[in-house]
């Protein structure tokens, strides 16, 4: 069974930066690929960036492009979000999430979810 726990969230103020930290356990890299989304309150989930298995090829949403970054740690064992330049409209719960297919996970067939780690900019 795949497990994933986020952490990093919070406050942050505009043009700051957070960088959020998933961690999986139960989970082999090569096998799966895994991705970061967002809900804000009132809007539907959106993904902001997928990791495909193996850690060669990462995909942003148009949204994020050039101030979020996604990498994976040397163990293949933690996936980072490192989000420079916010914007209040980055404000949103943000979920990890794992599957063994990139365009149907990016597409929103989640086999795995974490349980989200809320980021604030104001």
């Amino acid at each position: 069974e795949v497990q994933l726990v986020e952490s990093g969230g919070g406050p942050a103020q505009p043009g700051g930066s957070l960088t959020l930290s998933c961690t999986a356990s139960g989970y082999t890299n090569s096998r799966y690929c895994i991705a970061w989304f967002r809900q804000a309150p009132g809007k539907e989930r959106e993904g902001v960036a997928v990791l495909y298995a193996g850690g060669g090829r990462v995909d942003y949403a148009e949204s994020v492009k050039g101030r979020f970054t996604m990498s994976l740690d040397n163990a293949k064992t933690t996936v980072y979000l490192q989000m420079n330049t916010l914007k209040p409209e980055d404000t949103a719960m943000y979920y990890c999430a794992a599957g063994s297919s990139c365009p149907r996970l990016w597409a929103g067939y989640v086999t795995y979810w974490g349980q989200g780690t809320q980021v604030t900019v104001s």
